[in-house]
């Protein structure tokens, strides 16, 4: 289908969400002098403009990333992941957004390693070019899920997959966990970071249940909402299911998520939860 397309939801609540979970784990990773690996299953273009037609028709930034632009009482994780927003903007306006490719090859060293695959025929171009320059940074047009396949487990034998689809297709919710199983099979030491969203909760209790059956321990999800669940359309929470997190990312979470949803959702509509799916 690839009818998606990340650049009018760049720097929304949920990409807040999914990029302070990304910076905890490789923080974590980071803990450690040996090097890791970092697979980017559906990478996008890697890099947003805030000025283009298809950023300014939703204005989603303006309810996510922009909210905590000029704010000074920022929780050290938030600050971490602002100063990674700041990278990418030359001065004091908010005009491009990272996305998790670019956020995690700023962060590699020269150690580490990172492949970003992304199938969508305009924006694989613009990821290729936009990481020609990284020496550690292989781009790659293919299925993202298959690199499960492919690429574990890394020569590293430590490492992070993130698995961020469209969900375009209702297959998607099923194609998430076949891909942890495949992987997990391979490289069961392995993080596995899965970014979904809220639009009919049904969708999300199908990839619980689903890792639930594989058997695999230490599951952790993370979740925000804007608003209760809806049978309307939109997306009204989004989360972040992590395998094998590091063990600072649940008080992490706990300790963050209240700020995100007081500063995100100023209607006091908001929650959030952290909770494991299984435990070890």
């Amino acid at each position: 289908m690839l009818s998606y397309r990340h650049s009018f939801h760049a720097g929304n609540h949920a990409d807040v969400l999914k990029h302070i979970v990304l910076l905890r784990i490789i923080r974590a990773l980071q803990q450690k002098e040996k090097g890791f690996f970092y697979l980017d299953t559906h990478a996008g273009v890697g890099r947003y403009s805030l000025n283009t037609y298809e950023a300014e028709k939703t204005a989603e930034y303006q309810e996510g990333v922009a909210r905590f632009w000029q704010r000074d009482d920022l929780p050290p994780e938030v600050a971490d992941y602002l100063a990674q927003v700041k990278k990418v903007n030359y001065g004091t306006q908010l005009k491009h957004y990272p996305g998790s490719p670019l956020i995690a090859a700023n962060l590699l060293r020269a150690q580490d390693r990172a492949l970003f695959t992304e199938l969508h025929p305009s924006d694989f171009p613009l990821l290729r070019n936009n990481f020609k320059q990284y020496e550690n940074v292989t781009t790659k047009r293919d299925n993202g899920y298959q690199q499960l396949k492919a690429a574990l487990p890394p020569k590293e034998r430590r490492g992070l997959v993130l698995i961020d689809p469209p969900y375009e297709l209702k297959e998607d919710y099923d194609l998430v966990v076949q891909a942890i199983e495949e992987g997990y099979k391979r490289f069961a030491t392995g993080t596995y970071a899965i970014w979904y969203p809220v639009v009919l909760r049904q969708h999300v209790k199908r990839i619980v249940r689903g890792l639930e059956q594989t058997g695999i321990r230490k599951i952790l999800q993370i979740e925000l909402a804007l608003r209760p669940d809806s049978d309307q359309r939109g997306m009204t929470a989004s989360g972040m299911i992590v395998i094998n997190p590091p063990w600072t990312l649940e008080a992490e979470m706990q300790a963050v998520l209240p700020y995100l949803v007081k500063t995100l959702v100023p209607e006091n509509t908001g929650s959030w939860k952290v909770e494991w799916i299984t435990p070890e």
